[in-house]
């Protein structure tokens, strides 16, 4: 008797084209799934682009140098250039070498401390004796876009108008649903993150105008604009105009987002927020495990192919782009046990939350400080939090992810 090997069945993936953004807003989860297992890098229709959904190919495509930053054609419509998440070369460089002095560990360590931790007890003074309060609208997200919004120098712009740009921003950097013919299908989408960048202009414009004049060392726009540059002379505002529309998204949310999902999973896990709160020491591994959990930036980056490339099998062209869903990969059940479990005792793994690569994010360090801070002030304050169970906690967004709410009480 003879036995032939035959080649495994390739899977159908015509399912593909009935993908739709609705549903990769609301729970790109069920997708994101069923995508790691049958095409971890595929052509998605709706996107009009290949998608890596897995640790292995994220990393892979996110480190080679086959590949190069870009941005995905929503976030250009929205950013413009030269964003820094999509340019590349000398313009990146410079770019990088333009913000990281003030997000460098030792910098950070000289201002975090004093920047955010007055910015969370004002916060809490406003709610800490009423007994309940939503965690998102009145603590994790102002904590974390007045804390920004200080260091870049935006005083004067209150911390609901920031919270309305990044929300704006968001929503018109992921419209990214494309027709068949490589338009977009939604191009009304972009007129509200249009208005931001307007009110952005017109709120920042007679700043940079007095930076330029008078530079101001305590603020980083300032500093943009000067660092680097020949005495005299100073960084074009039409030039980082896109950088600051990335920070006003991309740095402005993580912060909030990540604790938001941080406290949405120690809610789920009682036994894991009491150790929390008993032992503040163990913050920082909670909040690495919610950025592992619900990555705030869900799938929000992209590379672009510099020539012809084989990933995974799959043959790219030059020039492809691929988009990287980094939540996707931090649930990969190749490298996590039980993923879609909330669980900061799990073998301390690392995880493609904050990215990978020379475009990996910035701010890391700043933006695991301001969390830890939050996150101690508020356990400091509110030691005896209880999710209020009569609403579910809904999580929105497919580039950018976070709980839209977190309704909380306790006895006073």
């Amino acid at each position: 008797m003879t036995t032939t090997s035959e080649k495994p069945a390739t899977p159908d993936l015509a399912w593909l084209d009935d993908i739709t953004m609705t549903e990769l807003e609301r729970n790109p989860y069920k997708v994101y799934e069923r995508l790691r297992a049958e095409a971890p890098l595929a052509y998605v229709p709706v996107l009009g682009s290949y998608v890596a959904s897995n640790a292995e190919i994220c990393r892979e495509i996110a480190t080679s140098p086959d590949f190069e930053g870009v941005i995905t054609p929503a976030g250009g419509r929205t950013f413009g250039h030269p964003a820094i998440i999509g340019v590349n070369g000398d313009i990146h460089a410079d770019l990088r070498g333009m913000v990281e002095p003030a997000l460098q560990p030792v910098e950070v360590d000289s201002y975090v401390e004093d920047l955010v931790r007055p910015i969370a007890r004002r916060y809490l003074e406003q709610f800490e004796n009423d007994g309940h309060a939503d965690l998102v609208s009145q603590y994790c997200e102002p904590v974390s876009v007045r804390s920004l919004g200080d260091l870049l120098g935006l005083h004067d712009v209150d911390s609901d108008t920031l919270r309305d740009w990044f929300a704006k921003l968001n929503r018109s950097f992921t419209n990214a649903a494309m027709t068949e013919d490589g338009e977009f299908a939604n191009p009304e989408g972009f007129v509200e993150g249009d208005q931001a960048k307007a009110e952005i202009q017109a709120a920042v414009d007679p700043l940079i105008d007095k930076w330029i004049a008078e530079p101001d060392e305590t603020s980083a726009i300032s500093r943009w604009l000067h660092d680097g540059m020949p005495p005299g002379q100073t960084r074009d505002r039409e030039y980082i105009y896109p950088t600051i529309y990335v920070y006003l998204l991309g740095a402005m949310q993580e912060p909030g987002h990540g604790m938001g999902s941080t406290l949405v999973g120690l809610f789920g896990e009682p036994d894991q927020m009491e150790q929390v709160v008993d032992d503040p020491a163990l913050i920082p591994r909670a909040l690495s495990e919610g950025m592992r959990w619900t990555s705030p930036i869900w799938s929000g980056t992209a590379r672009i192919s510099t020539g012809p490339v084989t990933v995974a099998g799959i043959d790219l062209p030059a020039n492809t782009p691929v988009i990287l869903s980094y939540g996707s990969a931090n649930h990969d059940t190749g490298l996590y046990d039980a993923p879609t479990r909330f669980d900061f005792h799990r073998p301390p793994l690392p995880h493609l939350a904050f990215g990978a690569g020379t475009h990996a994010c910035a701010g890391i360090y700043y933006a695991n400080h301001v969390m830890r801070i939050g996150l101690e002030e508020l356990f400091e304050s509110i030691p005896n939090l209880e999710r209020d169970t009569s609403s579910d906690v809904d999580f929105w967004g497919w580039g950018f992810r976070g709980p839209t709410s977190l309704p909380v009480t306790w006895e006073v």
